[in-house]
């Protein structure tokens, strides 16, 4: 069953919503790092036009469909400021199975907004959307991404040896997975 009235996820400190407009030039800023896009899918810096567009992009789009990413614009409460986004696919083959990634501004790292979106945003899938499994993977060198996970309930599942070709390289992916039973737990 879609979810095309999605519009937040409150959490303490943290509300999980749409992208708005207003909200291109802090997240090309951020994706802009080359910091924050090494172990990123994207190359910096990432012109503004198209953080612009991948806004517009998702300006209706339902975040579960299977086999489409969503991002979910991360900012803080009471302020609003954008700290970052998470992103989650529902998966085309089985839709009880969502993957998922994030991505926190440099400047907003360090406070525990990761591991409080993604823990959010885990909830949402297995409280609001009857999920079974939440996975997600990351860059084996990326040991803070490793972290957030473990941090916010996701259990190592693998090490897959040089299993992505990325930015002319090839890179080993951690594997960490979360199921619904043991999320209620």
């Amino acid at each position: 069953m879609p979810d095309q009235a999605f519009t937040e996820m409150i959490s303490e400190r943290l509300v999980l919503r749409r992208f708005r407009p207003g909200d291109a030039a802090a997240f090309a800023a951020y994706r802009t790092v080359p910091a924050v896009a090494a172990f990123q899918s994207w190359d910096a810096p990432y012109p503004l036009e198209n953080a612009e567009q991948f806004i517009r992009d998702l300006a209706g789009a339902d975040p579960d469909t299977p086999g489409a990413w969503f991002q979910f614009a991360v900012t803080t409460r009471p302020d609003g400021v954008l700290v970052g986004d998470c992103g989650a696919c529902v998966s085309l083959d089985d839709p009880r199975q969502v993957e998922i990634g994030f991505t926190i501004a440099p400047e907003h790292q360090g406070h525990g907004y990761a591991t409080e979106a993604v823990r959010r945003l885990v909830d949402y899938w297995f409280r609001d959307r009857g999920k079974h499994r939440v996975t997600a993977s990351c860059d084996a060198r990326n040991g803070a991404s490793a972290r957030v996970l473990q941090r916010a309930g996701f259990r190592p599942e693998g090490h897959l040896r040089e299993s992505t070709w990325a930015k002319g390289e090839w890179t080993d992916d951690l594997l960490f997975a979360v199921l619904e039973r043991d999320w209620r737990r």
